[in-house]
């Protein structure tokens, strides 16, 4: 069976914003498939808000994070090939720390 796809990490999200590669660069990484997410979570309850197409464009997840007071970090497998991002994906960070996508 051959890998579809080389996995990259972004850059981590820690505000709001498009969602870079670990070097920060380009701002719009283009066609992608999320893998897998690494999240962080913040002093209460947050979410992170994945859309396709910037900050008003398509939902494709919406992640609730724990209400635990900095319950600390857990990994999120995307099953199958992943969800396609079209054009770029884009991230709204609410009381979460960080969140770090894998991506092919």
């Amino acid at each position: 069976m051959a890998m579809q796809s080389d996995v990259q990490a972004s850059a981590p999200l820690t505000a709001t914003g498009q969602v870079t590669n670990n070097a920060g660069t380009p701002a719009n990484l283009g066609r992608i498939r999320i893998k897998s997410l690494y999240v962080v979570s913040g002093a209460s309850a947050g979410s992170v808000v994945f859309r396709d197409n910037g900050a008003s464009g398509d939902i494709l997840l919406t992640l609730n994070t724990p209400a635990v007071a900095n319950a600390g970090a857990y990994s999120v497998i995307i099953p199958g090939e992943g969800i396609l991002v079209e054009t770029n994906l884009h991230g709204t960070v609410s009381n979460t720390a960080s969140v770090v996508v894998f991506y092919g």
